[in-house]
Parts: structure tokens; C-alpha cells; sequence
């Protein structure tokens, strides 16, 4: 079976790659992803797969199902990507030009660059690459199929809209709406977000605090008449570094829970107004033995201490949160906050997608996002195991240097298919977190 995947996945390298191509072509910032969602489906058709449809929110889905019982395993990824930024930081590139040539690119352990054959374009490293090589992994377990394999249980491979404002939007919607009313489930999940090849088992949690500290406005001229809000803020500020450093959680594969400071402002913001508003983003970063609810507790401690102490001081702390559309039309209120997540590697979904890639020549090896997916809806929410897998890499992601190898491509073509079929060959009971 691996000999004939093998030439099964030389034949259709070639597609591949004109495929990602395609993909590079098609602008699809966050809520525009009408182009690219209509072009998966159109490749699902001519590829064969047994069942495609689009849902109501414009997520895409695909299936292939086995002729044998089995789990379902979904192969999952998003259809958005980030603005390109000014084009004259692109070196020439064309972020929509798909452009293939030789150039420098990392190994896979960043310890050196190498020159090999890479494909140029926004979203080459996130998510295309790797949402066009899970596409035709997909096309490899049919054309297995046709030459007698007898495979087990379903691929659901589905690309979610709105990943890229981190509110998980697409992902919430596929797995809590569109799952249900279709009768399907998974019973893991594999992410193409970028791991360099490697098998990566998570990531932090993040949520979006906003806090609002209040004032008495006053004419400049006479600022003892008012409250001035900014001046407040710089004490909370100060305490809140200091108690979320003092009280953070190191996790030894995650790192530290963090705090950023990211935006600031203060109205009414007018010459002569002593401000009576000052407003404060931060983006908080926290382990998987932390919570959302307890991040927010924490900032909430600081404004009552700080009250105890002050009586001309007021603060209220939220999640951010904002309304966000899809290129379908609808809409919702989201809060900006995704949990953090672990998969040990002793699982046995770990342990099985491990064997898969030492079975096609793949050194096994282990990493953990710096930045958020979509996964905690899977990992957390439904408590189904879930990793990541792919082969762009996390260095060129949202960079003007966005590109992705295809010899990293071509391997992960048959990596898909491998971990495919080790995870379809495991009992129910094996996937239990």
C-alpha cells in the first residue's frame, strides 16, 4: 500500500502545486472568502470527493468516506488570510502572483536556510500550502480506493471562515451548527496550520481584555477641578504588571502566561479637556491550567484593590469583543478569547500519528504554536483529540516573505495520508482526552 502511495502521490504533485497556485491568486481577507471557498469546492468535484457543501456561514466541507466502519478523522483548516501590507516590502513579489522559484528558506529546525523550490504569495505558509496538500491527500485516498485499498471510516476536511480575528467564528459554527444538523462528528482532528512537518500538540490560550478607567473631565487650565482618567490609569497599569508577573503559570512546553499593553486611548482627547476616559486593550496570554474567567478575575482584583486605596478611582474591566460578518451575510457578536490546550505525547492519537510519518520516512518531531488556531473548539470544547500538522512554516506566516517549500508539500502529501490511515485503523475508545 505504501509503494502504490508513493507513485500515487508523484502523480499528483503536479496538481498540487497548481492548485495552491490557484488558491494564491484569489484575494480572501477575513469576511471576502467567497473566491477561495468556491474554488476548494470546485477542486473537491473534479477530485471526486463523495460529499461537498458549503454551510450557511460560508465554511466549506468535504467528505470521503471509507467502505469499511471506522472514526471520523477531519482535516481542518481556514479560509481567510491577513491583509498584505505595503507591496513594496515584498521584494519584487506579487502577493497574489503564486510565483514558483528557488529561494532561501529555513530547515526545519531554523538552524539554517537552504535553497529549494517555493511557492510566493499571501497565505502561502497561512493556511493555502497546506489547505491545497490536505486537498489532495484527500485525492490520494481516492485514487487508493480505486486501486483496491479497502479504507475505514471518513475524512471531513473542512476550511472555516474568519480565523484570522481569533474569535473562531467559522470553527464555532461548523462544530456546534452545521456538524449537528448534518449528523456528523469527528473523532480527531489534524490542523494544516503551519509546524515546519513537525507534530505540533498546542498552544496558549488568549483573550482580549478591555478596561475602562474613569476620570472627571476639567479645563486644562485648572486640572485640580477634575479627575484626570490617564493619570489614574498609569497606577493600574503599573499593578497589573506586576501581579500578573508575579502570579503567572509557566507551562514547560507552552512557556509563561503573559500580559501586553497593545492599545491605549483617552477622550474626550481635545486640547484643554483633562480626559475622563481612558481606555486599555490588552492582550493576555495564558496555560492550559489557566481560565479566561480567572484572567478576568485577576484584572478585577486590581481594580478593587486599587479602589480600596483610592476613592477618586473607577475602572471596569470585559472581554473585547465585536460583530463580525461573513461573506455569506450573517452575523454575530463575538468575544475575542480562545483557550490554551495541550496534547501529551503519550496519547494515543499522538503516538499513532507519530508511526504514520516514520512509516513514510519521516523523522517524528514535536512542536508548539507561539500563536492561536482554531483547535481549542475541538481540543477544549469538545474534548476531541487534536494536533497540528503541515508543511508551512510558522516563521513566514503574515510576513511580506510569505512563501512555502514544496518539497515540505510533497512530503506532507503523504504525510496526511499516512496519518489517515493509522488513525482510521484505531478503536473509538482510543480517542477519549
Amino acid at each position: 500500500m505504501y509503494e502504490e502511495l508513493k507513485k500515487i502521490t508523484a502523480e499528483l504533485k503536479p496538481q498540487m502545486i497548481d492548485f495552491c497556485q490557484r488558491l494564491l491568486h484569489i484575494p480572501a481577507l477575513s469576511g471576502e472568502e467567497k473566491g477561495v471557498a468556491d474554488l476548494y469546492i470546485a477542486e473537491m468535484e473534479k477530485l471526486g470527493y463523495d460529499e461537498i457543501f458549503r454551510d450557511e456561514w460560508g465554511n466549506v466541507v468535504g467528505i470521503i468516506n471509507g467502505q469499511l466502519p471506522g472514526p471520523s478523522v477531519m482535516f481542518n483548516g481556514h479560509l481567510d488570510h491577513v491583509d498584505t501590507g505595503d507591496y513594496a516590502e515584498w521584494g519584487g513579489y506579487d502577493p497574489y502572483g503564486g510565483i514558483i522559484d528557488v529561494n532561501k528558506m529555513f530547515n526545519q529546525d531554523m538552524t539554517g536556510e537552504e535553497e529549494v523550490e517555493v511557492i510566493h504569495g499571501r497565505a502561502a505558509a497561512d493556511v493555502k500550502g497546506g489547505g491545497a496538500t490536505m486537498v489532495y491527500a484527500g485525492a490520494a485516498l481516492i485514487a487508493l480506493k480505486k486501486a483496491g485499498y479497502k479504507m475505514k471510516g471518513r475524512l471531513i476536511f473542512t476550511m472555516t471562515v474568519l480565523e484570522e480575528p481569533a474569535e473562531m467564528l467559522g470553527m464555532l459554527k461548523l462544530y456546534n451548527e452545521t456538524f449537528p444538523a448534518k449528523g456528523l462528528s469527528a473523532d480527531v482532528c489534524i490542523s494544516c496550520e503551519a509546524t515546519s512537518l513537525k507534530l505540533y500538540l498546542g498552544h496558549r490560550g488568549r483573550v482580549e481584555i478591555q478596561v475602562t478607567v474613569s476620570g472627571v473631565t476639567s479645563h486644562g487650565s485648572a486640572p485640580w477641578l477634575g479627575i484626570n482618567a490617564v493619570n489614574s490609569a498609569t497606577k493600574f497599569i503599573d499593578r497589573v504588571e506586576e501581579v500578573v508577573e508575579a502570579e503567572k503559570c509557566v507551562d514547560p512546553e507552552l512557556g509563561k502566561s503573559s500580559i501586553a499593553l497593545t492599545i491605549i486611548s483617552c477622550t474626550p482627547g481635545s486640547m484643554c479637556i483633562v480626559p475622563d476616559r481612558c481606555n486599555i486593550t490588552y492582550d493576555r496570554r495564558f496555560t492550559p491550567v489557566e481560565t479566561v474567567e480567572g484572567c478576568i478575575a485577576q484584572i478585577q482584583r486590581v481594580i478593587d484593590e486599587i479602589s480600596a486605596q483610592d476613592k477618586n478611582f473607577r475602572a471596569e474591566v470585559k472581554i473585547g469583543a465585536v460583530t463580525r460578518t461573513s461573506y455569506t451575510g450573517k452575523s454575530e457578536l463575538m468575544q475575542n478569547k480562545k483557550e490554551g490546550w495541550k496534547l501529551d505525547k503519550d496519547h494515543a492519537v499522538t503516538k499513532a500519528c507519530a508511526k504514520a510519518l516514520e512509516a513514510v520516512g519521516q523523522e517524528v518531531k514535536y512542536g508548539y504554536w507561539d500563536f492561536g488556531t482554531d483547535l481549542p473548539v475541538t481540543a477544549v470544547h469538545h474534548k476531541i483529540p487534536s494536533l497540528g500538522y503541515s508543511p508551512m512554516q510558522e516563521y513566514y506566516c503574515h510576513r511580506p516573505v510569505d512563501k512555502v517549500r514544496i518539497d515540505y508539500m510533497e512530503k506532507a502529501l503523504s504525510g496526511y495520508v499516512s496519518i489517515f490511515m493509522q488513525l482510521s485503523e484505531m478503536d473509538k475508545g482510543d480517542f477519549k482526552l
